[in-house]
């Protein structure tokens, strides 16, 4: 059952560590006659963004492998159409901290999906999966970091994310991401993010839907 809008900011994201075993399809699965190669790539200024969100919200010492979904994302909740600008407007996401060219750029670029690359780097192996089932080979770009050792196989899910939505500076960015699991639990989140220098840190989280098992 899905969880009311507006949690509480900067809510403690639920952690994900998946193994090469079995899982369910996600609800954002695409029918297998889609045209892919005609689908835009996500250009390479949007993944340092996802990086920085795997980094600090989904990573722990139990996190082996990260299942990414190939196509970004347009629904920002399983049960409802892409999002609007009176969507926006009505949930008033970060108290004002968001600049409307930053949402201007995230709506048109959420209007349709995109393919991801192997452009990762967040420094724990990751595969995609299209259509509910994964692809290969496993990617992998970076040292493992010391510590990234233990592993928890009943930790299973996959995460999607939407395209980046930037303001004119490039010092704001904003990005969907959903974590799905084979049991129906997960959650949905909408992360702000401003640029430091080269390093993008993360000012806020909204925790849009939250799923879980015994509901």
């Amino acid at each position: 059952m899905l969880i009311g809008m507006r949690a509480q900011r900067h809510t403690r994201m639920l952690m994900i560590a998946v193994t090469l075993g079995l899982w369910a399809a996600p609800a954002f699965s695409v029918a297998a006659d889609l045209g892919r190669e005609k689908l835009e790539k996500v250009p390479p200024e949007e993944y340092p963004i996802y990086d920085r969100v795997v980094e600090a919200k989904f990573l722990t010492s139990q996190t082996r492998l990260v299942i990414i979904d190939r196509l970004t994302v347009g629904e920002l909740r399983p049960d409802l159409p892409p999002p609007t600008w009176e969507f926006f407007t009505e949930f008033d996401f970060f108290a004002g901290k968001l600049q409307p060219e930053t949402v201007t750029d995230f709506l048109f670029k959420t209007r349709r999906r995109s393919r991801l690359e192997a452009r990762f780097n967040f420094g724990v192996r990751y595969q995609f999966a299209s259509d509910g089932v994964l692809e290969e080979p496993m990617v992998f770009l970076a040292p493992v970091p010391a510590g990234l050792t233990r592993f928890d196989p009943t930790r299973i899910g996959v995460l999607g994310f939407s395209r980046v939505g930037f303001n004119a500076r490039e010092d704001q960015a904003i990005v969907y991401v959903g974590d799905f699991r084979p049991d129906g639990s997960g959650a949905g989140f909408l992360v702000l993010l401003h640029r430091v220098g080269h390093e993008w840190k993360i000012t806020d989280t909204e925790v849009l839907w939250v799923a879980r098992e015994d509901e």
